[in-house]
């Protein structure tokens, strides 16, 4: 019992969003596990059947009886749902891509073992450690790179995770439904002290995002 309410923990929480992106991506998850609770209860309904079943009739009755359990339930319904799936996450995913929009702010994120860095290009020159600073209700595009090996930018609550490469630069849009702190980390291990590669990403209100770029304490 105390693993499992460890895992109960929302600030890490891919099932309690705070964000479109994060929403979407939740919804997905759940459809997700639908599908895979229907096609596992279809294979115990099947199991259940061939331990209870009277020897098949010979003839059309029993052929006829065997194509709708081996074609209808055992091939015809895990693939309908299985497509469905398949059809639903390509369309979900779509819509994640960042898109241009004139609300849109622009942010960088670079890793290194053991810290992140955070730029803005509303705030030429202005650098922050271990703390990302977005506006509350804008769609925020993170532009994730790093110094040294492969990392991974994830805000559960936010967005999905995004691989940092070496020499390229991946972009995450990523946005926070109100103003609050949101829970970040490194998603892909990347030696030790990796434990401790987290961040904290810091929705402002207007008031407080306006604070920020001045160089204000928000």
């Amino acid at each position: 019992m105390p693993l499992a309410l460890a895992g109960c923990n929302e600030a890490l929480s891919v099932v309690a969003p705070a964000g479109p992106a994060a929403a979407a991506i939740a919804t997905l998850w759940w459809v997700m596990l639908a599908g895979a609770a229907l096609i596992c209860l279809l294979v115990a309904g099947l199991l259940w059947g061939a331990f209870r079943s009277r020897p098949v009739a010979d003839g059309a009755d029993g052929a006829r009886g065997e194509r709708v359990w081996i074609h209808g339930l055992g091939l015809a319904f895990p693939f309908a749902v299985l497509a469905a799936l398949l059809f639903y996450g390509l369309w979900v995913g779509e819509r994640l891509m960042p898109r241009a929009g004139s609300d849109v702010v622009s942010v960088s994120a670079v890793a290194q073992r053991w810290i992140w860095s955070f730029g803005y290009d509303d705030a030429e020159g202005r650098v922050t450690q271990g703390v990302l600073h977005i506006p509350a209700g804008r769609p925020v595009d993170v532009a994730i790179t790093t110094r040294d090996v492969i990392h991974s930018f994830w805000v559960p609550r936010l967005a999905g995770k995004l691989d940092a490469i070496p020499g390229h630069v991946n972009v995450l849009r990523l946005e926070a439904d109100r103003p609050g702190v949101y829970a970040g980390l490194s998603a892909e291990y990347s030696g030790a002290g990796y434990a401790g590669h987290h961040f904290e990403v810091h929705a402002h209100d207007a008031a407080g995002w306006s604070a920020f770029l001045r160089g204000e304490r928000p």
